[in-house]
């Protein structure tokens, strides 16, 4: 997905420097590029304290305390629900994905819920229950 994204960033650079350099474009399309980047990998780690996520290198990271969740099960998202960070209002709660449609729902003490996409839903299911337990 990301070779795409980068790929099609890179045919609309040389679309707009094709007759002159135009620096401008090369910068906008630099930082697209970044911004697609960031978003190719998503890393859930678990401790003690928290559930941590991140997107790509670090950009976009959020971390759940393990004492604000009340409970974790694995799931399947939705095909509608994609991809990114959504926010889905019909079922108020967020989802972080990045492919595939397995995932994890955690629901918080403040009744927020939060979907994190996982190849290993099963497996991050009992980390994050043995910490939360």
């Amino acid at each position: 997905m990301i070779v795409i994204d980068i790929i099609l960033a890179l045919y609309f650079v040389f679309l707009f420097v094709q007759k002159e350099l135009n620096i401008i474009a090369i910068i906008i399309m630099s930082i697209i590029i970044l911004i697609l980047a960031s978003f190719a990998t998503l890393t859930v780690s678990v401790d003690h304290d928290y559930v941590k996520i991140k997107f790509g290198y670090g950009i976009f990271r959020k971390k759940f305390s393990a004492k604000e969740i009340t409970s974790v099960k694995a799931v399947k998202n939705h095909w509608y629900y994609g991809w990114g960070i959504k926010y889905v209002f019909w079922k108020p709660m967020w989802v972080f994905n990045v492919s595939g449609f397995d995932a994890i729902e955690i629901k918080m003490v403040n009744k927020k819920t939060y979907r994190i996409g996982t190849d290993e839903p099963e497996k991050l299911e009992k980390a994050v229950n043995k910490v939360i337990r």
